[in-house]
């Protein structure tokens, strides 16, 4: 007997927003017991700017969550905790390895409840961070979002943020659309499948048109040196002043250090959707696909991928449970591969592959020019300092941020990501049915004029280039010089 099909409302999924919520998020808690917490990010950059955080943090009362009443006030809190805690953090001359029982105590609480752990999730900075700007107007627009809070009260900080809230918008119809396909396969209708996939594939489109818009006001120095420190969390993190992580002191003083990986877009479920419905198989970073045969059949043959997985625990339970029961039930690929014969039906589900690889190659150039050229033009700036500037230099966690080894510059989830990148943007095309399909999307697109089969394999973005063997080449006024594969780390899918 085939599993059920997964009802949105048991899984917090909105039919019409997706993995947002369907109410707009409080902008304030409504019991004035929690003010201390409301004041604080009222004048968060500022007391951030004036170094005063930790010392008004220092001296909160211990609040407690009994007068959360709602989902959304749970989720207010946990927002507003969670940017404090960063905030504390990353916030000083120094990272500050313990944060203190005011802030430790009610934010374990709200993570024990939305099942989330103590660091600011995507979560807590995107999906549950936003306000329309008017009523009635949509909200999968950016002409129409403003954020709640931010580190650094910058326009380039919100941006950052609301386009991924208004992917997350635009992708929510998607969902159900996706469920009914997966329903109409099973009772093979075939028309209802094909229109379903060419719906998924135009909307994945305008995906990729809504993060080709973070360039507009998201200035690549303000978003590596500016926001993405306050974004790291305490995994892999030595190099940036944190050896062992960080201490949510409860006032027992038996609190463990604990590592976790920053908020980052890979915690986002709406991408992992696709690749479950499509049946996208994510193999661990550097292992080839050796079972063509089965592949070609529909099945997955490797084990997930496990940053992939690891990223799930990032997710509200809820979310969570639902990807874990959409893998019950996905049944395109296998379908689509059973009718190969059906022309409509694979050209769609193609499309879909093409499209969701664009996506990937978007985000690609994307982490290229907010990461790596980032990382380089401050290498070179430290080099370039005298010893003893060197040495009296604040820690620049934008440079240090997760390095565990002279050329790893990670991300803030805690994980070097070129390299994954590149090989789930491979992998989303390795499923295509057509003939032709599967050669285009293995060889990926390449240069205007370029002959048939000796593409490089990569979108092209200004000054970037990716050889075959997947070094990134950036091309300056000096020259030309490489950078390590492994670097990269936006905040990333």
């Amino acid at each position: 007997m085939l599993p059920p099909l997964p009802r949105l409302s048991d899984y917090e999924v909105s039919p019409l927003n997706g993995f947002l919520p369907d109410e707009i998020p409080l902008d304030i808690l409504p019991d004035r017991y929690y003010q201390p917490w409301e004041t604080i990010v009222r004048s968060f950059q500022s007391l951030i700017l004036a170094k005063r955080l930790r010392r008004i943090v220092d001296a909160l009362p211990v609040l407690e969550t009994d007068l959360l009443l709602t989902e959304a006030e749970w989720r207010r809190a946990y927002s507003i905790l969670g940017f404090i805690a960063h905030g504390y953090i990353w916030g000083g001359d120094r990272p500050a390895d313990i944060v203190p029982p005011s802030i430790s105590i009610p934010f374990l609480k709200t993570c024990r409840h939305l099942e989330l752990p103590p660091v600011d999730t995507y979560a807590g900075v995107c999906l549950w961070n936003w306000r329309p700007l008017f009523d009635g107007e949509p909200m999968d627009s950016l002409d129409n979002l403003a954020t709640h809070m931010t580190f650094t009260g910058s326009l380039d900080e919100s941006w950052f943020y609301l386009v991924s809230v208004a992917i997350e918008a635009r992708a929510g119809p998607i969902i159900p659309m996706m469920i009914e396909a997966i329903a109409a396969a099973r009772r093979n209708d075939s028309n209802t499948v094909v229109q379903c996939l060419r719906s998924f594939a135009e909307r994945l489109d305008e995906l990729g048109t809504l993060l080709e818009r973070m360039y507009e006001s998201c200035d690549p120095h303000v978003f590596y040196h500016r926001i993405r420190p306050f974004l790291a969390g305490s995994k892999n993190m030595a190099d940036a002043g944190l050896p062992n992580g960080v201490i949510f002191d409860d006032g027992t003083g038996e609190q463990p250090y604990v590592q976790f990986s920053g908020g980052s877009n890979a915690q986002s479920s709406i991408i992992q959707f696709f690749d479950v419905v499509l049946g996208i198989e994510h193999r661990p970073t550097g292992e080839k696909r050796t079972d063509a045969p089965a592949s070609e059949a529909g099945a997955v043959t490797s084990p997930p991928h496990g940053f992939i997985q690891d990223m799930r625990k990032y997710m509200p339970g809820p979310h969570r449970r639902f990807l874990e029961h959409m893998e019950t039930v996905s049944n395109l690929r296998e379908y689509v591969t059973s009718n190969r014969n059906n022309r409509a039906l694979t050209t769609a589900y193609d499309a879909c592959l093409a499209m969701l690889r664009s996506l990937r190659d978007k985000h690609i150039q994307l982490v290229s020019r907010y990461i790596i050229i980032k990382s380089c033009e401050s290498r070179s700036h430290s080099r370039s300092l005298s010893p003893k500037q060197a040495t009296t230099q604040r820690v620049n966690i934008a440079n240090t941020l997760g390095r565990t080894g002279s050329k790893k510059l990670r991300g803030t989830g805690g994980t070097a990501l070129i390299p994954f990148l590149k090989q789930a943007r491979d992998e989303t095309g390795e499923p295509a049915i057509d003939t032709w399909a599967r050669r285009l999307l293995n060889n990926g697109p390449g240069e205007v004029g370029a002959p048939f089969g000796t593409e490089d394999g990569v979108a092209r973005l200004g000054k970037i280039s990716e050889g075959f063997d997947g070094e990134v080449e950036v091309v300056g006024l000096a020259g030309t010089w490489s950078v390590d594969d492994s670097d990269g780390g936006i905040c990333h899918w």
